[in-house]
């Protein structure tokens, strides 16, 4: 019956700023607030890196040091470098596309690294069922990613298996900054007949650069988040950014209740979303 408890400190880190982020990042301090964490019981401590691996490594070692009660790092990026440190500081990520991949965990169920979360189901069968039917006869797709992020190999490995089952041929580009990406964009729609971009930052913040291209050769762009289609693609199937952020929050809400992360397996978000 003192004075009133400080509040807790949720600490949520990105590598960059992008649309997908941000509906990731108040999905999440939106269902926080709903589960009755107000701003007397909880504050969010928001860090993007700008872009740099270094400034975020700097940014998530510095949350450690001011002993926020929780880390909450959007995608791959973040949550690996946040677990690397190997803090006693919880982690509740938003996200991760292969979490037991990308070294977060060592399956699923066995949260045995400190940290627990949401992976995005990626819809590449539903993706394609609806690009036939807005545009039909794909025989060659170009797919446009950097190899340097986790989810981008990931998503577009499972896009090559399906277009090997489907007897479409692929023709890769691969990116290492955004810089790159108008003149891989610009290559592709010479050779294909459609272009998928798997989940990457890289790509994403050149997608205008990318749709321009694709507008000029008469190609379709299929993406994988409900931001690309408004930077320019054609449309999408996919996670629900906001909804993913909101599952985390459950999560973080159920740690908080007193449930241990190894108790708290991680959850495949997949409210998909045609756009």
């Amino acid at each position: 019956s003192g004075g009133q408890e400080a509040p807790l400190v949720a600490g949520i880190i990105q590598l960059t700023e992008n649309e997908s982020f941000s509906d990731m990042r108040e999905g999440f301090i939106e269902r926080m607030r709903e589960l009755g964490y107000g701003e007397d019981e909880m504050e969010f401590l928001c860090r993007d890196a700008g872009g740099s691996m270094a400034t975020l490594n700097t940014f998530c070692q510095s949350m450690v040091a001011e002993r926020v009660d929780l880390l909450v790092p959007i995608v791959t990026s973040a949550t690996q470098a946040v677990v690397s440190l190997d803090s006693d500081i919880p982690v509740i990520f938003i996200s991760v596309t292969d979490p037991v991949s990308a070294g977060i965990m060592t399956s699923m169920d066995v949260p045995d690294k400190n940290a627990t979360g949401t992976s995005n189901e990626v819809p590449v069968e539903a993706l394609f069922a609806l690009a036939e039917q807005l545009t039909p006869g794909i025989k060659t797709c170009g797919i446009l990613y950097n190899t340097g992020l986790t989810n981008s190999v990931v998503t577009a490995a499972r896009a090559k298996a399906y277009f090997d089952a489907a007897g479409i041929s692929c023709i890769e580009r691969v990116v290492t900054s955004s810089a790159e990406v108008q003149r891989a964009a610009a290559d592709l729609c010479a050779k294909a007949d459609a272009i998928y971009v798997p989940i990457d930052s890289t790509v994403l913040a050149a997608m205008p650069q990318v749709a321009e291209a694709a507008k000029e050769a008469g190609v379709p762009v299929y993406g994988s988040a409900p931001s690309m289609v408004s930077y320019g693609a054609l449309a999408t199937v996919s996670v629900s950014e906001r909804e993913t952020g909101r599952r985390s929050a459950d999560l973080a809400d159920l740690y908080f209740q007193g449930t241990p992360i190894a108790e708290i397996p991680a959850v495949v978000a997949d409210d998909f979303l045609t756009v």
